[in-house]
């Protein structure tokens, strides 16, 4: 890992009659418009959908970097982040941001450690750090053909 601070650029760019095109270095341009709530279209990523969908993919990463270092052995882990977008002081803000987490582990014994690396990695995600709404999440633990929560 390279010494902090990191910068990281994104451009976006958009002419009146249509959606926004994203782009940054060596990756591919993505197409950005309202969500269907602002009157969007609905069928591209909004900047909402960006937001929860950082938060979701920023968990499962940390996750892995936790479980790795902690010797967890598991098998997938699924994030599903949940934003509510309300009015705050006259100002539209996400209020309270939930991550579904379902974890598929090897082994009933790890059950209790596996849900503790999931609160970890939500509590180390440096999305929702970066947030001022709460953020929670909710574990499922599966082993083999069980649900445990």
């Amino acid at each position: 890992m390279q010494a902090l601070p990191h910068h990281y650029t994104v451009s976006a760019r958009a002419e009146s009659t249509s959606n926004l095109e994203l782009s940054a270095d060596n990756l591919p341009t993505m197409e950005v418009a309202p969500p269907t709530g602002f009157g969007g279209p609905g069928d591209v990523w909004s900047p909402e959908d960006l937001l929860m969908s950082s938060i979701a993919s920023c968990t499962i990463l940390s996750f892995k970097a936790i479980a790795r270092a902690s010797k967890l052995e598991w098998i997938s882990l699924n994030c599903t982040s949940v934003g509510t977008l309300d009015t705050v002081e006259r100002r539209a803000q996400f209020t309270e941001i939930v991550t579904r987490a379902t974890l598929i582990i090897t082994d009933e014994a790890n059950r209790s450690k596996a849900e503790k690396l999931l609160h970890k990695a939500e509590d180390v995600c440096l999305i929702s750090n970066s947030l001022t709404s709460q953020s929670t999440i909710e574990c499922t633990i599966i082993i083999a053909d069980k649900v445990v929560e």
